[in-house]
Parts: C-alpha cells; structure tokens; sequence
C-alpha cells in the first residue's frame, strides 16, 4: 500500500493485543528464529535463485541500458549517469501529463533550447534540464531539513490538476484510471505520483524561504496599478521587407566576399540511409482502448526487447536476426535531417534517432510510437562536406536579401519615428504629421495591459497583429509619443501613443489586492529564479553530454 492510500484510506497499523496473545506470538517468533538460522545458507540461495528470474525479465531494459550507460555530467562533484538523466525526463513527461505547470515553470523558467532544432529535441532537452534542477532541489531541500510528511504528500496529490472532478474536488475514478493507464508505459507506479507530490513540497518551502522579506509597497502597488489598468489609444504604422524587396540587389563581389568569410560553415547536409524493422499494431489492434491497448503494446514490447537483445550480440546480423523473428525489413534511400526519407513517415523521432546512430553503435534500441515499436540499423552516411561557391550561391544570396530588406526597413521606420516625433512635438495631430509623410496609419482598438490578466475583454488576437509587442513597447510612454522601430516578423513598426486615460476608480477596491497578489508571486518567483540560479553554480552543472 502506498503512502498515499495509507492516509486516504486512514490505515493504522498499531493496534493493541492481550498479553496472552502476545507471548505466544513471542514463542512462535522465537521458533521461527531459530529455524531461520539453522537452515540460512540454504534460504539464502533459494531466495537468490528466484529473485534472477523477475530481475532478467522485470528490469532487462535497465540492466542492459546500465551496461551501456556512461558519465551524462557532475553534480556537486559527483558523476550522475544517462539513466539518472533519462529517469529524470521521464518524470518531467509525468509532470506535464498530470498538470504539475507550476513545478515545471518554477524549475524551467530561466531555462531556453541551446541545442535543440525540432520539437522532439527541445523536449527531450527541457527533460535533462528539469532532471538536473530536480537533483538541486532535492539535495538543498534535504540540507534545509525539508523532509514531507506521508500527510502533507496526500493532501498535495489530492490536488493535483489531472485528478480534479468536475467539481474541483479529488476524483479517485480519475486518480485510478491515471494509476493504471498512464504510468505503466513510463515505467513507473504511484510511487513516482507521491515523489512529485513530494517535490511540489520542496519547492513550495524553498520558495518560502528564499522570498522572506520579499514585499509589496504602496508606492509600487499604484504604480504598477496605474500602469497596467490605464486605457490606452494607439496607432501604429508598418513596413514590410515585401515592400522593399524590389530595391534589393545584390552584387557578385558581395556574394564572393560573403563565402570567403563564411566558406568554413557552408556545408553540405550530412546524410543517411538506414533499415529498420517495425512492429505495430494491426489495424484492429489500433482501434483499442485502455487496458486492452497498453496489453497490446506490452505484447509489442516484450517482442522488441528480444530483438534487441538477439542484435546485441557480437557480430549479430540485422537481416538475419530480423527473418529469424519473421519481421520484414525496410531500407531508405539517402536522405538529410530537413529531407527525410518518405519511408519514415517524417517522424522526427525516428529521424532524430538515425543520426544519432554511428558506425561503432550501429542499432538503436526499440523506439517507441504510438502504435508500436521501431528499431533502426545504420548503412551509411555519407559525410557534409564544404560547398563550392555555385552551390552556396542560392544561401548566400538569400541570406544577403534578408539582411539588406531588413535593413532598409529599420532605417525607414527610424526616420518616420523621428519625423513623427517631431511633427506632434510642434502640436501637430497624428493625422496631419501621417499625411505630410505620406503614411498609413492603422489604428489598434483600445485595450490596457491588464486585458492579459482578464481575457474576456480584449479582442480577438487574430484582429490585433503583434499586440504583445506594441503592448510591452508602449507601456511608459503618454500621449503624443512615438516608439522606436519595434521589430516584427515581416518587417518593423512604429507605435504611436494618442490617448492614455488613468484607470476607472471603480477597479481600484476589486482588482488592487489581486494586483498585489501577483506583484508578490512575481517577485517570489524572481527570488526563488536567482536562488536556483546560485545553486547551480554551487553544484557545478557541467553541460549533460548529447545522448
């Protein structure tokens, strides 16, 4: 029984017993003993050889991960291993899965992909990084003295979003169904649900204590409160790198001059070509559901496991091994990571796994689908190599464009915003000083920063392009002032200020104490972003090795 079924269902394991009953449990213990020790060494081996079995067949996964398993990094000047990293990631995807989003943003928030150039990657990278600040946690959290109680563990489970009814209240039906649908195919139980309830502790005390003293002032509060509450008009003009794309040219020595500094890096993609075996599901077998479904893919598993350990062997044929277990082989054609083969159905994990293969480690583990399981095999590769000057002509001339249209485009917007400037500066309205420089001005409807805290009143996102920018861009300016060029994704802006009202006083009594509020939990969270911070320079994070 887990802890948290112990305190949910209110189990209490000490109870009373007469002293008859126990003296005679006494007397039983006693015997017991004394068996024991007579025949320990042959209770030793029977308990041995039944325990190989669960372990080869239970766990062979692990240990044969763990044979292959090297140095992944250092931690408080210790190793810690890949499978430590790799157990880690599996409890980020638990976290998500169960709505944990204030554990994930407090232990990932100052994090951003370094490595990382698809989707897959990022995550898996988002999963080292929150593996590695889990550790920080726990081993400060246990120097603090911070231990949860079985208690305090249940009450946070009992919380926990993806457990919630529709009520809001705990729902067990929900708790159950996650417990025996959802934990299996990430190798843990509810143990691993208790051991983020745990870190939700941890976190919550350490942020406690790192923010002590941390306040909000009155001075701060209407500030902030004005700011964000205020009304604003505003108008903005834009320029688009289509616009200018026309004046654009871009000559042969610049082209020439380009390459000869950048010639180093302009290379060729590398490629691939790979085999692989799949095992999927049948088509009927796709139509499953719950524990139907996780039974067939359990089946799947068991199967891709010992392909896997059949193609470990020394010398171990993949054709040949792949026939003996009656699975069909299918071979790719050459093929790039932003070109992948048509074969592998443009799975970016079944990609990314390709070129993580080499020739001393040709074959990969099983990798999981959502139907089923792959195994890939390397062929070849056929290694990047530098471009010539007429193969990186195309790049480098729309590299250059780029440059040269965005350029121009933030020039023209700096001279309009100077102009702009000017001409309400001399007591010009907006219209005029627009129609003097020929402008089109597009007016934004109203809003105020706080339409982010109350989403039911501001527009649709869709009718207001960059407003978060333009928001974040205007926030300190008053009427009659002009931002600078505000970047965009096709071009740039101008925004212009025209009217900012002070907020309606009827917000101030309903809204000011949960401004504070947030005020407060942002600064906390700033604290507890900095304390992280130092405590991984104290662990001496070194950078996870690419799996």
């Amino acid at each position: 029984m887990t802890l948290f079924a112990q305190v949910l269902t209110g189990a209490n394991h000490q109870k009373a017993f007469g002293s008859r009953a126990s003296c005679g449990r006494f007397r039983d213990a006693k015997l017991m003993i004394t068996i024991l020790r007579k025949h320990s060494r042959w209770l030793m081996i029977v308990i041995a050889v039944l325990a190989m079995p669960f372990c080869l067949y239970f766990v062979r996964t692990d240990w044969m991960s763990a044979l292959r398993s090297n140095t992944a990094g250092k931690l408080y000047g210790h190793d810690i291993s890949a499978i430590e990293i790799e157990r880690g990631g599996r409890l980020f995807q638990l976290a998500r899965n169960l709505g944990m989003s204030e554990l994930l943003t407090e232990l990932l928030g100052q994090w951003h992909p370094q490595r990382a150039k698809t989707q897959s990657e990022a995550e898996r990278e988002a999963g080292q990084e929150f593996a590695i600040d889990l550790m920080i946690l726990r081993h400060e959290a246990e120097a603090l003295g911070i231990r949860p109680t079985t208690t305090e563990i249940a009450a946070v489970v009992t919380k926990i979003r993806a457990f919630r009814g529709d009520g809001g209240s705990f729902d067990l039906k929900k708790y159950n169904d996650i417990v025996q649908n959802a934990l299996g195919p990430l190798g843990f139980s509810e143990a691993q649900i208790e051991e983020l309830a745990g870190d939700q502790i941890r976190l919550d005390r350490v942020r406690e204590l790192v923010s002590t003293g941390v306040t909000v002032s009155q001075a701060e509060s209407r500030t902030t409160f004005e700011q964000i509450y205020s009304k604003f008009e505003v108008s903005v003009v834009r320029f688009k790198t289509g616009d200018v794309a026309n004046e654009v040219k871009i000559s042969d020595d610049e082209i020439a001059k380009y390459y000869e500094g950048a010639k180093e890096q302009m290379k060729s993609e590398e490629k691939r070509k790979v085999q692989f075996v799949a095992l999927t599901l049948t088509e009927a077998e796709k139509k499953l559901t719950g524990k139907e479904r996780i039974d067939a893919l359990q089946k799947l598993s068991d199967k891709a496991n010992d392909v896997a350990q059949a193609l470990a062997e020394k010398n171990a044929d993949f054709v040949g091994i792949a026939a003996k277990f009656q699975l069909p082989v299918k071979t790719t054609g050459d093929f790039t990571q932003a070109a992948p083969d048509p074969e592998l159905k443009q799975d970016s994990q079944l990609i990314q796994a390709s070129f993580q293969l080499s020739n001393d480690e040709p074959t990969s583990e099983p990798i999981q689908e959502a139907d089923g399981f792959y195994i890939l095999h390397l062929v070849g590769i056929a290694p990047a190599r530098p471009l010539i000057l007429e193969e990186a002509k195309p790049k480098i001339v729309e590299a250059l464009k780029a440059r040269k249209e965005r350029e121009l485009v933030s020039i023209r917007a700096a001279n309009v915003a100077r102009d702009l400037g000017e001409g309400l500066k001399a007591g010009d309205t907006l219209a005029k000083a627009a129609q003097k420089l020929n402008l089109k001005v597009e007016k934004v409807p109203p809003f105020s920063l706080a339409d982010e805290l109350e989403p039911k009143a501001s527009p649709p996102p869709d009718k207001i392009p960059d407003l978060p920018v333009i928001k974040n861009a205007v926030a300190d300016l008053h009427p009659n002032e002009v931002t600078d060029p505000i970047p965009t994704s096709d071009g740039a802006l101008v925004a212009v200020v025209e009217k900012r009202d002070p907020p309606d006083p009827t917000l101030a009594a309903a809204n000011r104490a949960s401004l504070e509020e947030r005020i407060l939990q942002g600064k906390r969270a700033m604290s507890f972003a900095e304390w992280l911070r130092e405590r991984r320079r104290v662990a001496g994070v070194q950078p996870i090795a690419p799996s």
